[in-house]
């Protein structure tokens, strides 16, 4: 059964069935230089398109998905490897009669693959393909939160079909994420994210990505020529999200050993259009995609990966001490914040300036903590506390402040905002519940409007009266 509350997304793109033929290798043919394989097993498991499709639905969404298959029996073969993914809707895959179903035989020695063999068409699709295409993908984009374009140049995504299915996204304000494989990058006009690897950035724009003012560089090249966002994937180097208002975004690839880069792609963009799909910030989407990206790598062939991995993944990445409370920055925070959610927890944000700890402070972040699973604190930063409350203050320095809120049992996490509210802070972690003491009127809750438009609340916690930072450092001073 699907879960009623997951999040939709459509996956429209070149559909394949991934064929693994394993074995092992011990001699050379007689007949000619090439090894003998010795049959061991069989695999078949969805690629290209259906390969997001089915990491989405792992990773707890709703999929439908639009594609072109033939009238075959890789065709029977590519659904049943998809049928243990509930979540799919494969009602919208259009079959032509006149086309075989892609699909991309690899037979492997153990874990070393020796040779692969594919069965396709370099034939465009029929005119009646194509409008049977862009039918059901005008009809799968209502309803669902994102839509996913799957580019493997192997005829499904026409300039009919993308331009198509952008204006329908764009009329219903359902965002597009496109994994491109053109030379250039104008038929996604109309996308909010392209998402190039190293390669297709090069080629599109021909320019390096060696650094990572280059990779910034080049982004901003490409989404000259559609108009959206860009997230750079950069093996070794991790990933790059350039935004069009100016903001860069660099994030490290995971130490992991590599296995297998096959189907790494879709793995990351499957997991970057579910945590879109789930209400988050793009650029907590991204560190989603990176950490999902390091596990697919691991294993051997196409693979899937499990909200339980992703979660394990995530957490791994914590830095040392963040689960007791440390200073992280807000990238980090937006990281291990979504390590929390993969594992089902319920994310609690308050803010201040917390100058001078008190009971009143520790009354509010107790109420705080009670509120969720895991307590976020943002803190003003010094410069933002001087203008708050003028030169004389603050009276402890951030890293102090940061020091003493961080030891508090009750505080999983502590953050710096230099702005003077915490607004692009709760817009960056999204969390489930802000809370605020009850001298606040909810409607005056900085992010009250955020937090309530992903599904979150506001909580007014009692405070403890007669206690203030302000009544210590007159009392101090006098």
């Amino acid at each position: 059964m699907v879960d009623q509350g997951a999040p939709r997304i459509t996956v429209i793109g070149d559909v394949m069935v991934d064929r693994y033929i394993v074995g092992s290798v011990s001699r050379i043919s007689p007949e000619a230089p090439v090894p003998v394989l010795v049959h061991g097993a069989e695999r078949i498991v969805p690629g290209g398109a259906a390969n997001v499709a089915a990491n989405a639905a792992a990773l707890g969404a709703a999929v439908t998905l639009v594609g072109l298959v033939g009238a075959d029996a890789e065709a029977a073969a590519l659904a049943g490897a998809l049928a243990p993914y509930s979540g799919i809707d494969l009602s919208w895959l259009v079959a032509d009669p006149e086309r075989p179903t892609i699909t991309k035989t690899r037979v492997m020695s153990g874990r070393q693959q020796i040779v692969r063999i594919d069965a396709e068409t370099q034939a465009p699709p029929s005119r009646a393909a194509c409008d049977a295409l862009v039918a059901a993908a005008q009809a799968a984009v209502k309803g669902s939160r994102v839509v996913v374009l799957s580019d493997y140049a192997k005829g499904v995504l026409s300039d009919l079909v993308i331009a198509a299915t952008i204006a329908a996204a764009t009329a219903e304000g359902v965002p597009v994420i496109v994994d491109p494989k053109r030379r250039t990058f104008e038929a996604y006009r109309g996308a909010s994210l392209v998402t190039p690897n190293r390669l297709e950035l090069a080629a599109a724009t021909g320019l390096p990505d060696t650094t990572d003012a280059d990779a910034a560089q080049a982004a901003a090249a490409a989404a000259a020529q559609f108009g959206g966002d860009v997230l750079v994937t950069r093996a070794e180097k991790g990933m790059t999200l350039w935004r069009r208002e100016g903001r860069v975004l660099h994030v490290p690839a995971k130490a992991r050993e590599v296995f297998d880069v096959s189907g790494a792609g879709d793995t990351a963009l499957a997991a970057l259009a579910v945590s879109l799909a789930s209400g988050h910030a793009l650029e907590t989407a991204v560190h989603f995609a990176n950490a999902a990206a390091a596990v697919a790598v691991g294993k051997v062939g196409t693979a899937v990966v499990t909200r339980a991995e992703l979660a394990a993944a995530l957490e791994a990445g914590v830095p040392e001490g963040a689960e007791e409370g440390a200073l992280v920055s807000r990238a980090q925070a937006a990281s291990i914040i979504a390590g929390w959610r993969a594992a089902g927890a319920r994310v609690v944000f308050t803010n201040g300036c917390f100058d001078l700890l008190h009971p009143g402070h520790v009354s509010l972040l107790e109420a705080a903590a009670r509120e969720g699973d895991r307590l976020v604190v943002a803190l003003n930063s010094d410069g933002s506390v001087r203008r708050l409350k003028g030169e004389s203050r603050p009276v402890q320095d951030e890293a102090a402040r940061a020091r003493v809120m961080g030891a508090l049992r009750c505080v999983d996490l502590v953050v710096l905002f230099d702005e003077d509210t915490p607004y692009d802070t709760i817009a960056a972690l999204k969390p489930d519940v802000v809370v605020k003491g009850a001298d606040y009127r909810e409607d005056q809750v900085v992010g009250g409007d955020l937090v309530k438009s992903w599904g979150g609340r506001v909580a007014l916690v009692p405070l403890v009266e007669g206690r203030s930072t302000s009544a210590l450092v007159a009392k101090a001073r006098g």
